[in-house]
Order: C-alpha cells, then sequence, then structure tokens
C-alpha cells in the first residue's frame, strides 16, 4: 500500500452524488465507465488497495467538473472505519475536501471522523447497551446479517473485557 489511508469506492453512491448536484449519471454511463458508476450496488468492481484509488480517479474525471469530482470523493468510504465521505458536512467538517485532508493526517483524525459519526447518528446508546445487531444494521445497514457484523463485534468485546 502507498501509505493512503484506506478506501472502498462505490459506484452506485456515485450515481446518487452526481444526481444530488444536477448532473444526470445515465448521460456517463456506458461500457468505459461501468466499473464506477452503476444505478444498483454490486461488489463486482471492487479491486481493493489502491486500485480504489484508481478507480475514484476515473470517476472524478468522468464528467470534469468539480461537481463530478466532490461526487466521487464523497462516494468512497474512508480510513480505518470507512466512514462514507457523503457525511462530511453532517459530521462537522467544512467540506468534502477537508474530510478528505484529515483522513490523510492519520488514524487519530479517522478515530475522531467514527466519533463523530456515532455521535451525530446516536450510534452511542446501542454500542453501551451492547446491542450489536442493531447497532451494526444502523452503522452497516440491511446487509450487516451476512456478514456477522453484530457476531463480529460482540466477539471482539468479548475478546478485551
Amino acid at each position: 500500500m502507498s501509505g493512503k489511508p484506506k478506501i472502498l469506492f462505490e459506484g452506485h453512491v456515485f450515481w446518487k452524488e452526481l444526481q444530488k448536484r444536477g448532473i444526470n449519471p445515465q448521460n456517463y454511463y456506458n461500457s468505459n465507465t461501468k466499473d464506477v458508476l452503476y444505478p444498483s450496488w454490486t461488489k463486482n468492481y471492487y479491486l481493493g488497495g489502491d486500485a480504489e484509488y484508481t478507480r475514484m480517479e476515473k470517476a472524478m474525471a468522468v464528467e470534469g467538473s468539480s461537481a463530478c469530482r466532490e461526487a466521487a470523493l464523497s462516494s468512497a468510504s474512508w480510513g480505518s472505519f470507512q466512514i462514507m465521505g457523503y457525511h462530511a458536512i453532517s459530521l462537522g467538517y467544512g467540506s468534502i475536501d477537508n474530510f478528505v485532508q484529515k483522513m490523510n493526517i492519520n488514524e487519530k483524525e479517522h478515530l475522531y471522523a467514527f466519533g463523530q459519526f456515532l455521535k451525530v447518528n446516536h450510534l452511542i446508546s446501542y454500542l453501551q447497551n451492547k446491542q450489536w445487531a442493531e447497532f451494526a444494521r444502523l452503522y452497516n445497514g440491511e446487509g450487516y446479517k451476512s456478514n456477522k457484523y453484530d457476531v463480529k463485534l460482540e466477539n471482539a468485546y468479548k475478546k478485551y473485557l
């Protein structure tokens, strides 16, 4: 790895982020962009590691505007806790660029972002009350069951008791 923070670029989120910015993703959906721009979730295009940065950079160039660039940065999950870029403003960052800059500093910044995410989304009580399934559902989405995130959380908690 290059020393950059871990990211995972989500092409279906990019689709929605372009729409939020008044850009019609359908206009750019073709065989050259299908690995970074698609209407529904799929893990088929995940490459992992630094290759996710390559995917994100490709997405930034899809339409060429600053809005497209912001949409691409907002469509990746960032850092140790994989916080989606589109949460940047609600977590108190002035912009997606400020969020990305902080994620590139160190893991302390990742932990800070995670804490802000827990606070803003009222998730702390679920951890305090060991409601692993509800926390995992709210943090990871409905797919948490197939990945057993609730079980992994509980096992990690018990390991460090």
